[in-house]
């Protein structure tokens, strides 16, 4: 399978499509690749085909997405299995067979059933309230991947991971406490602009004062990291900038058309912010000497 294929977990916002040019960033030789707000972990399975480093933590607060990538990752054939069991009863029930799916997980939280669940959710955009109940609706418009592709896709995953890769259930800053010299920390979480106000789309909602404790301790420990927090779609920005104090560079990386967009009926162009620490290096661009949040567009 291609590496852009590799991907068992299908979330909207996952870096998939922009995780080439994400990772044209990183150093050689690195040793241990953290990304603590893992969801489909797009960076980790793009790297890890790829040899760009030796080994891999993938963290998320969600404990049934650590326990489903555990599942991937060490028994590919029951996933393969269970899931095609969920998804050939869709047919062969009326069109209850989503909600009672959804109403089983939120009450045991089998991490199979949340893996349909993401895979047949409109726009796979995984919702949760705040009891951690599976929010979202159905996609009436698709059946969701087919059997025998998650199959392929589950062994493929499992045989690049397994053995090399630490997973973790809790906060991001427990996550990479670890994290040192030679490491590098790749951090996705939600954006500013999806994450408070009246759309909570996460249980979990994540402090800009909390996140950027941890981008000052790394850059003490001189552990580098790669953060995409910011962003902006025609002309919608999602979240502040941060301050300059993080000692970062803030690269614009080019996604593209919007989705959103196109199914409204528009043209808006996605724009996606990259903060990479002063102790990495762009090519082309010397990060190290440049001002705090030069803005240079990313292998545009």
């Amino acid at each position: 399978m291609t590496p852009l294929s590799l991907q068992p977990i299908p979330y909207q916002g996952s870096k998939r499509s922009l995780a080439p040019r994400i990772c044209k960033i990183l150093p050689k030789n690195v040793k241990t690749l953290y990304e603590p707000f893992a969801g489909s972990a797009a960076l980790t399975l793009y790297a890890a085909y790829h040899g760009l480093a030796e080994s891999f933590v993938i963290g998320d607060v969600c404990g049934e997405l650590i326990d489903l990538w555990a599942l991937i990752i060490n028994n590919p054939s029951m996933v393969s299995e269970e899931y095609r069991s969920m998804w050939n009863q869709q047919f062969e029930e009326e069109g209850n067979h989503f909600n009672r799916i959804r109403a089983s997980f939120n009450e045991d939280k089998n991490p199979i059933a949340l893996l349909y669940l993401i895979v047949r959710c409109v726009k796979n955009a995984v919702r949760f309230n705040q009891k951690g109940d599976f929010t979202q609706s159905v996609d009436k418009r698709r059946n969701g991947m087919h059997p025998d592709k998650m199959a392929r896709t589950v062994q493929s995953v499992s045989g690049i991971l397994r053995g090399r890769t630490r997973l973790f259930k809790g906060d991001f800053q427990e996550c990479i406490i670890s994290a040192q010299e030679g490491d590098v920390v790749y951090m996705d979480p939600p954006y500013q602009g999806v994450t408070y106000g009246k759309d909570k789309r996460y249980a979990a909602q994540l402090r800009t004062d909390a996140l950027l404790a941890a981008l000052h301790t790394l850059n003490e420990r001189d552990v580098p990291y790669i953060l995409s927090y910011d962003g902006q779609s025609g002309e919608k920005n999602y979240g502040e900038l941060l301050p300059s104090s993080i000692n970062a560079s803030r690269l614009l990386l080019h996604a593209g058309r919007s989705s959103q967009a196109t199914l409204n009926g528009r043209d808006d162009e996605t724009i996606e912010s990259l903060y990479v620490s002063a102790s990495l290096n762009v090519k082309g661009v010397d990060i190290s000497r440049a001002k705090p949040l030069q803005v240079v567009s990313l292998f545009s």
